[in-house]
């Protein structure tokens, strides 16, 4: 698809068009990051937690197409020694999200790498400016997995007035089509993140019968909840908490989390002793953009459709003119 959307984005990062992948911890491994970027996007490997082992084969899956990698910011920051390991490879960005990132935005800006910094907050948005950062991602709560409780329709022009009109800034958080990019850009972003639509495509990792469940819920069936921070011991900072889709395991714990802290060994091993497509009991993680996801597809055909459905919306954009 030839480029028909030029922004200060995809200036800066030599693309083709204004949507970059979410780097979802487990998902977003090389094969999808590789797809989104030879689509004209920018592909993130989504680094997570950080497993020194999964990011070298990640990386060797993407093969000779340039991507960039994603971090958790707190779990980065007690594995200092990956920061090292991926600047080696020259990613084409490096994303942190979820806790203070001013050292490892350092580290990249000393290697010549461009950062991403997400936010929730404005005063994280300042951190992020003061940091210097390249990229900032405007998240609201409608977004899959963790986050805060902003909507993004209010944030991200919150965002772009405090950053000024120079700074590159994304939108994400319930985000899966043409109408999402477009009406992101009018709110005053200069692309999306893109994170539910890309995890219900033919390159994600993860299972058949894991995506054939987002194609299946709409947003109405998720809920943000801690449920599955206690449950699989992942040591979340509190005020943080996650959008998934809702399920018995959740429904019988998301209003008594003391109770299921009170109990998490024991609900700990029955949770990983689960099948893992008991989709029942283990987590899946989407946003609200389940509304917008009803088929598995390719990242190009996802990339084309969303990119296509903005320009055509754009292009009609005069006709609301008197």
């Amino acid at each position: 698809m030839e480029q028909a959307l030029k922004t200060r984005f995809t200036e800066r990062f030599g693309i083709s068009h204004p949507v970059m992948l979410a780097p979802m911890d487990l998902v977003a491994g090389g094969r999808l990051a590789a797809a989104v970027t030879a689509a004209g996007g920018l592909g993130l490997i989504g680094g997570g937690y950080g497993n020194a082992d999964w990011l070298e084969n990640a990386f060797a899956e993407a093969g000779n197409q340039r991507v960039g990698v994603g971090f958790i910011t707190w779990s980065l920051l007690r594995q200092p020694e990956l920061i090292d390991l991926v600047l080696a490879r020259n990613p084409a960005a490096l994303m942190v999200s979820f806790g203070d990132a001013e050292k490892v935005v350092e580290a990249a800006q000393g290697a010549g790498v461009p950062t991403i910094w997400q936010v929730q907050r404005l005063e994280q948005a300042k951190q992020a400016i003061d940091a210097g950062v390249d990229v900032i991602v405007a998240q609201g709560q409608e977004a899959g997995g963790h986050g805060m409780d902003r909507g993004l329709a209010a944030l991200l022009p919150a965002v772009r007035d405090l950053a000024g009109n120079d700074q590159i800034v994304l939108a994400a958080g319930g985000l899966a089509d043409g109408r999402g990019l477009a009406a992101s850009l009018m709110l005053g972003a200069d692309g999306v993140m893109l994170g539910t639509r890309f995890w219900a495509s033919q390159e994600a990792a993860g299972s058949d019968a894991a995506k054939a469940g987002l194609v299946k819920r709409t947003g109405d069936e998720t809920v943000r909840s801690k449920v599955f921070d206690v449950a699989r011991g992942a040591d979340w900072p509190w005020h943080y908490t996650g959008r998934i889709v809702n399920n018995a395991f959740c429904r019988e714990w998301h209003q008594d989390i003391e109770g299921l802290k009170r109990d998490a060994e024991a609900q700990k091993a029955r949770y990983f002793a689960s099948d893992v497509d008991d989709l029942d009991t283990r987590v899946l993680i989407a946003g609200e953009a389940l509304d917008f996801v009803h088929s598995i597809e390719t990242a190009a055909q996802i990339v084309e459709k969303v990119v296509g459905e903005a320009t055509e919306l754009m292009r009609k954009a005069p006709s609301f003119l008197v």
